[in-house]
């Protein structure tokens, strides 16, 4: 735990600069003042609100990964904002209850979800690509290729 209060968010990692979670005075465990509740207070929803992703950079593009079983394409929403911030979100409906259902156990999520990532300059933010195959959303985000650096011989004079 922390001894510095969360107020305005909080980072996947402290490491990376560039992805801030939402912040989310609701969300169970997330008190600045109480530390981590959650195990008291976790709801069915809180799993798919805090959908982890896997943002890995290759020489030629920025790729995130997110497992997202259950859930189809159209229930997906990938944006670009403010220039330079990608917005992935999406929602998983409860399960409509019959009357006529008895229910022995309720395990798997349903709620919101919301990422937001800051992408480096570097980012093609026109050219982002998105695929969705077996559960996995894969987000592409091509990177501008890195200028070769200008080597000039000079001469010595003398």
């Amino acid at each position: 735990m922390s001894l510095v209060p969360r107020f305005f968010g909080r980072r996947s990692s402290v490491f990376d600069p560039f992805s801030l979670d939402l912040w989310d005075p609701f969300e169970s465990g997330n008190s600045p003042f109480f530390g981590d509740t959650a195990p008291l207070a976790r709801n069915d929803a809180t799993a798919i609100a805090n959908t982890r992703l896997d943002w890995k950079e290759t020489p030629d593009a920025h790729i995130f990964k997110a497992d997202l079983p259950g859930l189809k394409k159209e229930e997906v929403k990938i944006e670009v904002q403010d220039d330079r911030v990608l917005k992935i979100s999406g929602e998983r409906k409860k399960e409509e209850e019959k009357k006529t259902d008895k229910w022995h156990r309720i395990e798997r999520s349903h709620g919101k979800f919301l990422r937001r990532f800051r992408l480096p300059e570097n980012a093609k933010v026109d050219q982002v690509k998105a695929t969705m195959e077996n559960g996995v959303l894969t987000v592409t985000v091509p990177k501008q290729p890195q200028p070769k650096p200008e080597v000039r011989a000079i001469e010595i004079s003398g």
